[in-house]
C-alpha cells in the first residue's frame, strides 16, 4: 500500500507520468420485445426478459494528475489483448515519455510475459524497459484509481442494456471524450503537444 500511495505523491511530469489501469467485463443484452416509452410521469420501461448477446472486455487508462483517461473495448481479455491495449497506449498515446509508471492490479494476465506472447522478443522488451510497474496489494484494489474511473463509467455511461460490441464502443468513446474535455487548460498543454 505504501508503495501506491508514494508513486501518487509524485509531482505531474510528462516525461515519467502516472497511469492507473483496470478493466472489467461488459455484458451485452438485447431486447426480447420492444420497451414502452416514456410518458409524463413514466419512465422507459424494459421487459425482465433480455437476449444475452456474449461479453466484451473493458480497459480503463487513467492519468490522475491530468485528469485524462482512455478506454479501449476489447472481445476478450487474454494476454495478448492486454499486451496490444498496453503497446498501443505506450506508443500512440505517451510516445514522448521516458517511462511510464504504471499501477494495476496483479492478474495473471497484467505481467511484463504477456508481451512476449505477443510481440517479438525485441519489441517485447522494448515495451518491458518503458514500464515501471506497481502492483496493488492483494486485496487492496481499491487503490487502483482506474477501478473508480470503471466505477463512474459504469453509472454514467453503462447502467442499461446494450446489445452490440461496436455501440458499447461508440458510447464508451463518447463518455470519455466528454470526461477529457473537462481537463484544465493547463493540464492539456503540459502534455498534449
Amino acid at each position: 500500500m505504501e508503495d501506491i500511495l508514494e508513486v501518487y505523491h509524485r509531482p505531474l511530469n510528462p516525461r515519467i507520468p502516472v497511469i492507473c489501469m483496470d478493466e472489467a467485463s461488459k455484458q451485452l443484452v438485447g431486447e426480447v420485445r420492444q420497451p414502452l416509452p416514456m410518458r409524463p410521469g413514466q419512465p422507459l420501461r424494459y421487459d425482465a426478459e433480455y437476449e444475452r448477446r456474449g461479453t466484451c472486455n473493458i480497459f480503463m487508462f487513467c492519468e490522475p494528475l491530468r485528469g485524462y483517461r482512455h478506454v479501449r473495448v476489447t472481445d476478450r481479455r487474454t494476454r495478448v489483448d492486454w499486451a496490444f491495449a498496453l503497446r498501443d497506449l505506450l506508443d500512440e498515446k505517451y510516445s514522448a515519455a521516458n517511462q511510464v509508471a504504471l499501477v494495476m492490479d496483479n492478474l495473471n494476465t497484467h505481467t511484463p510475459g504477456s508481451f512476449y506472447e505477443a510481440f517479438t522478443p525485441s519489441q517485447a522488451r522494448r515495451l518491458t524497459e518503458r514500464l515501471e510497474i506497481h502492483y496493488t496489494p492483494k486485496h487492496g484494489s481499491w487503490l487502483n484509481i482506474a477501478e473508480c474511473e470503471l466505477s463512474e463509467l459504469g453509472r454514467q455511461c453503462l447502467d442499461r442494456r446494450i446489445d452490440d460490441g461496436q455501440r458499447l464502443a461508440d458510447e464508451i468513446r463518447a463518455w470519455e471524450d466528454d470526461r477529457n474535455l473537462r481537463r484544465q487548460p493547463s493540464q492539456l498543454a503540459v502534455h498534449d503537444r
